[in-house]
């Protein structure tokens, strides 16, 4: 029987795996949404840029769709680990945001908070 821990944990889980599989097909299907994610100076009609957010777009759908297939045929510890192993990815994305010269409500408020509420709810999964 899971707990309220592993049930929220779970929760969070998918949220972010459903969050991130919209905000990559977000940045194909609308580029300048972009803007805002932290980086100043983000010009997102350069060509150069656009190919850079497909990269970013497949990545974001690809590790989304990891973390759909770990809730619909993992166990609880594998899902633990596939969060707290994919919480370096928006802590990666919040040091190149803060390098980058960008502000602190980008690089804190929506990596590094997203990398936080990962590694918790992966420790949460693990430690149930």
């Amino acid at each position: 029987m899971p707990t309220a821990v592993t049930t929220a944990a779970t929760v969070i889980t998918w949220a972010i795996a459903v969050g991130i599989i919209l905000m990559g097909a977000r940045y194909l299907w609308a580029p300048q949404a972009a803007a805002d994610f932290g980086i100043p100076g983000t010009r997102t009609e350069d060509p150069n840029f656009r190919a850079w957010l497909s990269v970013k777009a497949a990545r974001d759908i690809g590790s989304g769709l990891f973390l759909l297939i770990v809730l619909l045929g993992g166990d609880t510890h594998l899902r633990g680990w596939m969060m707290l192993v994919g919480s370096l990815i928006p802590l990666g994305d919040a040091l190149v945001t803060k390098l980058s010269g960008g502000p602190a409500k980008a690089y804190l408020g929506i990596h590094g908070s997203t990398s936080a509420f990962m590694a918790a709810a992966g420790a949460a999964l693990l430690l149930s």
